[in-house]
C-alpha cells in the first residue's frame, strides 16, 4: 500500500472479494461464477500473492488480472513455441520495430507497418459487428507506431455456403448468414474510414462451420522519423486517453476469445462484442498522426483486448515505470458504469498517448480541433506498482509485473499419428468435365462479388488492383501493389497465403508450403519478399495434439522464412478456435508484403497477346494430397508434393531478373487447382485462351498434370522475340515451354493427342458468378 492510499475498495463502486482464505474448491466455484477464467495454478498464484500483501484484492483488481491473463492476450501457451521458432527474426537487419505492429524499411527515410489480428469468436456471435471492430483493431495495432494506413487485407474462413440448415449445429448462424455478415461488416468500417482493402482470401471447409476465421491484417506508411514507441518514456509524463467514450460493450470480450464456443454463445456472449464507429476513427487517425509529426507523443498504445486495463499496463511495464490513473476521469458513454466496467471496457476507437506535461495542452488542442474527445486520466509514476483510484476512492494497487506476466503454460504437446495412403489419381476419360468441375469448385470461383463491394482505390495509391484484366472480364490475380509516395516508383506488394490442408495432413510442410505460397504471389507481381506477419488460429491448446500441430506448423513457417530470408516482425495467436465437437484446420494465414523496385515493370496475371509462347517455371510433382482434386474427392492422407523453398527463391529471383528486361507479359502462380484453375484465370483476364501440352509437364497422365498443385510454379507468357534471352537467364531451373496463347476455344493435349476442347466464353460468366451460385449455372 502506497503511503497516502488509505485502504482500497469497501465502497459502493468498488467492492472487496474474499480470496485470502477460500479453500481450493470455494475459490474455483468463485472463479466460476464470476466468469475470470482462471486455472488452479492461476489462482493459486493470485491467492498467495494477496496473502503476501494481507488483504483482499478488490473486483477491479481481479478484473484486470482476468484480462492480462487470458489466452488472448498473454500468450501464455504459444509464446513458448513463438520465442523457439520466430525469436531471431525479430532482429532482421530490414526491421525497425516490433511492437504493436511490425515496422520495416523501405526507402530512405521512409518505413512500412504490417501486422495481421483474428476476430473470430466475435465474428461467430455478431458477424456484422465482429468483422467491423476486427477492422477497427487492426487500424489501431499500425497507427500505434506512427502508420497511416494505407491498406488491409481480409483472409475469411467459413463452413461451405451450400450447408443445409440441418447440418448446422444447435446455436450457431449458417455459413451463408455468417458469410454475408462478415463482409458487409468489413465493407462499412473499411470504406467509412477510407483505407482500401487491396487483398485478401476466401476458403471454404466444413471445419470452419461453427467457428469461422476473420483475420484482418493492415498495412501503414510512415517517415521513420514518426516512428513511436509502445512504451512509457519517463516518469512523470501525462496519460492522455483519445478517441471515443466508453460502454458496456465488448466487456470480457478477452475472456469469450479464450475459451471454445457452445451452442449458446451466441445468446451469451454478444456483450462480449465491441461496436465500432468508422466515422470517430478517421479524424482519430488524423489527429494521432498530426500529433506524432509535431513531436508530441512520446509513446502510444492502442486499447484493444483488455481495454484500459491492458493498454496502460503494457505501457507502463514496457517502459519499466509504474502508472497512476483515475478511472473516474474516462469519457463514459452511458451512466451507472462502475469502475471495473471502465478499466476492462473495449470500447472502440481509443489509444492511450503518453505525453510529456509541457505537451498536454498543445495535444489537447490538436484533439479539440477535430472533435476527437482526449482527457488526461493519469501518469506514469517510478516503482513497479499501479494506483488506480475512483475519485476519491482506491481501487487497485498492483505490482506491474505480476499483473502482466502470467505464468507461461507448458502443456503436453503431442504429434497426430499420420496414416498415408497411396497416391489416386483422376481419370483422363473426360478431360473437359475434370477442367470444368476444378474451375467451378466454389473453392476457387471468381471473387468479385465481393471485392467490388470493398474501395481498394481510396488515398490513390493502388498501382495494381486485385482484380486483374481487362474491365469487361476481370479475374483474379496473385497480389496488389500500391505505390507508397507518389515522389518515387518504388512499390510495396502485399498477398496473403494460407495452406490449411497441407497444414492437416503435415503441419511442418504445410508451414512451409504457406510461406511458399505467399512468396510465390509476390514473385508473380514482380516484387522481392520481404516480410510477413502471421495470424495462428487453432483449436483447444488443452489437446495435446493441437499443441503438436502448432509447434510444427510455427516451425515450418520459421524454415520457409529463413530460406527466403524474410522477415516476421509482427503476428498474433488465436487459440480455442471450435466448439461443439467441431475442430477446426491447423490454419497459419500470413500477410505477406514484397519491394517491387518500380512499379512500372510490375506485372499482372492476364494474358495479353496472341501466339505469345507460354512457359511453365518449376518443377512439377505428382503427388496430390491436400489439393483441390483430392478435397473434392473426399481423399485425405494422400502424400504431399514436396516443398523446397531454396529453389522456390532461385526461381524467383531469376524470374524478376526477367521481369526487369521487359519480356514478360503476364505471371500467375499454380496453387489451388493446379494448372487448370492457372491457365483459366490467366485466359478469362485476358479474353483469349491457351493451347497447352500437357504431355511437356513430365508427369503420368494428362488428368494429373492438369490439377496437380506441386511444386512451387508460375505459368509466364513471354513476348516472342525474347525466348532466347529467356533461356539463358532460366539456364539450368525447370523452365519448359508447355504452348501458347490462343484464341478460344482452348485445347489440351497430350502431344499429338488432342484431349479436350474448352469453351472458355461460356465457361466464364459460370465462374464469375461466384462462390454461392450453383455450379450448373
Amino acid at each position: 500500500m502506497s503511503r497516502t492510499a488509505p485502504e482500497l475498495g469497501g465502497s459502493p463502486e468498488v467492492s472487496t472479494v474474499p480470496v485470502r482464505d477460500l479453500s481450493r474448491a470455494s475459490l474455483g466455484r468463485t472463479n466460476r461464477q464470476r466468469g475470470w477464467g482462471f486455472d488452479a495454478i492461476e489462482l493459486d498464484r493470485i491467492q498467495r500473492y494477496f496473502r503476501a500483501a494481507r488483504r483482499d484484492p478488490t473486483d477491479v483488481e481481479l478484473a484486470a488480472l482476468a484480462q492480462s491473463w487470458s489466452e488472448h492476450c498473454s500468450y501464455k501457451t504459444s509464446r513458448p513455441f513463438l520465442r523457439r521458432h520466430f525469436g531471431r527474426f525479430r532482429s532482421h537487419p530490414r526491421v525497425l520495430g516490433t511492437g504493436d505492429a511490425g515496422v520495416m524499411r523501405f526507402e530512405k527515410g521512409f518505413a512500412y507497418a504490417l501486422r495481421i489480428e483474428s476476430h473470430n469468436h466475435p465474428s461467430a456471435v455478431e458477424p456484422y459487428g465482429g468483422a467491423a471492430t476486427g477492422v477497427g483493431g487492426i487500424l489501431r495495432d499500425v497507427l500505434a507506431v506512427g502508420g497511416k494506413p494505407i491498406a488491409l487485407a481480409d483472409p475469411l474462413f467459413f463452413g461451405p455456403l451450400d450447408t443445409p440448415l440441418r447440418e448446422v449445429p444447435t446455436g450457431v448462424r449458417a455459413p451463408e448468414y455468417l458469410f454475408s455478415g462478415v463482409i458487409a461488416g468489413i465493407r462499412d468500417y473499411g470504406n467509412r474510414v477510407g483505407v482500401p482493402t487491396v487483398s485478401g482470401g476466401i476458403y471454404f471447409d466444413p471445419s470452419y462451420t461453427v467457428n469461422p476465421l476473420v483475420n484482418v491484417g493492415c498495412v501503414g506508411f510512415l517517415p521513420r522519423r514518426r516512428l513511436i514507441p509502445n512504451r512509457a518514456h519517463r516518469a512523470g509524463d501525462r496519460l492522455i486517453l483519445v478517441g471515443g467514450p466508453t460502454g458496456r460493450d465488448g466487456i470480457g470480450g478477452v475472456a469469450f476469445a479464450s475459451r471454445e464456443l457452445t451452442e449458446h454463445s451466441e445468446s451469451e456472449s454478444r456483450g462480449a462484442v465491441q461496436l465500432g464507429n468508422p466515422i470517430m476513427k478517421e479524424p482519430l487517425i488524423h489527429a494521432c498522426l498530426e500529433a506524432a509529426d509535431r513531436g508530441l507523443i512520446a509513446g502510444m498504445k492502442d486499447l484493444g483486448g483488455g481495454g484500459l486495463a491492458t493498454a496502460s499496463g503494457e505501457l507502463a511495464f514496457a517502459g519499466g515505470f509504474g502508472l497512476s490513473i483515475d478511472l473516474a476521469k474516462v469519457p463514459r458513454r452511458e451512466e451507472g458504469l462502475l469502475p471495473w466496467e471502465i478499466w476492462i471496457s473495449e470500447s472502440q476507437e481509443r489509444m492511450l498517448l503518453d505525453v510529456r506535461p509541457a505537451h498536454v495542452a498543445r495535444v489537447l488542442e490538436i484533439f479539440a480541433a477535430r472533435d476527437v474527445p482526449a482527457t488526461d486520466i493519469g501518469h506514469v509514476r517510478p516503482g513497479p506498482f499501479e494506483e488506480i483510484r475512483y475519485g476519491e476512492v482506491w481501487a487497485g494497487r498492483l505490482r506491474l509485473g505480476f499483473r502482466v506476466n502470467p505464468p507461461l503454460r507448458h502443456r503436453p504437446v503431442r504429434r497426430r499419428a499420420m496414416v498415408r495412403n497411396r497416391d489416386a489419381s483422376p481419370s483422363d476419360e473426360d478431360l473437359a468435365g475434370l477442367f470444368e468441375r476444378i474451375v467451378l469448385n466454389p473453392a476457387v470461383r471468381s471473387r468479385e462479388g465481393v471485392i467490388r463491394v470493398y474501395d481498394h482505390e481510396v488515398q490513390g495509391r493502388t498501382s495494381i488492383r486485385p482484380l486483374h484484366g481487362r474491365p469487361e472480364s476481370p479475374s483474379h490475380g496473385d497480389a496488389a501493389v500500391l505505390r507508397p509516395r507518389v515522389e518515387s516508383y518504388r512499390g510495396l506488394a502485399i498477398t496473403v497465403g494460407a495452406a490449411p490442408w497441407f497444414c492437416r495432413e503435415d503441419p511442418y510442410e504445410g508451414g512451409v508450403a504457406t510461406v511458399e505460397e505467399a512468396a510465390r504471389n509476390l514473385y508473380a507481381v514482380g516484387a522481392r519478399p520481404d516480410a510477413f506477419t502471421n495470424c495462428l488460429n487453432f483449436g483447444n491448446p488443452e489437446d495435446p495434439r493441437v499443441l503438436g500441430d502448432l509447434d510444427r506448423v510455427v516451425r515450418g513457417l520459421a524454415a520457409g522464412a529463413r530460406a527466403l530470408d524474410l522477415a516476421v516482425p509482427s503476428g498474433n495467436v488465436s487459440l480455442y478456435n471450435g466448439g461443439i465437437g467441431r475442430e477446426i484446420l491447423p490454419t497459419a494465414v500470413l500477410m505477406a508484403t514484397g519491394i517491387v523496385d518500380d512499379i512500372r515493370h510490375a506485372v499482372t496475371s492476364d494474358l495479353k497477346s496472341l501466339s505469345d509462347p507460354l512457359f511453365l517455371l518449376g518443377p512439377s510433382h505428382p503427388e496430390l494430397g491436400g489439393s483441390l482434386w483430392a478435397r473434392s474427392a473426399g481423399i485425405r492422407a494422400a502424400p504431399l508434393p514436396p516443398t523446397d523453398p531454396r529453389g522456390l527463391r532461385e526461381d524467383g529471383e531469376r524470374l524478376l531478373r526477367a521481369v526487369r528486361s521487359g519480356a514478360i507479359r503476364a505471371i500467375h502462380d499454380v496453387s489451388d487447382g493446379g494448372l487448370a484453375v492457372t491457365l483459366a484465370e490467366m485466359a478469362f483476364g485476358g479474353g483469349l485462351a491457351f493451347d497447352v501440352d500437357l504431355q511437356t509437364l513430365g508427369l503420368s497422365s494428362a488428368a494429373r498434370a492438369l490439377v496437380a498443385e506441386g511444386g512451387s510454379r508460375w505459368v509466364v507468357e513471354v513476348r516472342r522475340d525474347s525466348v532466347a534471352a529467356l533461356g539463358r537467364i532460366f539456364k539450368g531451373r525447370a523452365w519448359t515451354r508447355i504452348g501458347s496463347v490462343a484464341e478460344d476455344p482452348a485445347r489440351l493435349t497430350w502431344g499429338s493427342d488432342l484431349r479436350a476442347t474448352l469453351d472458355l466464353a461460356s465457361l466464364y460468366p459460370r465462374w464469375r458468378a461466384g462462390p454461392g451460385a450453383p455450379v450448373g449455372t
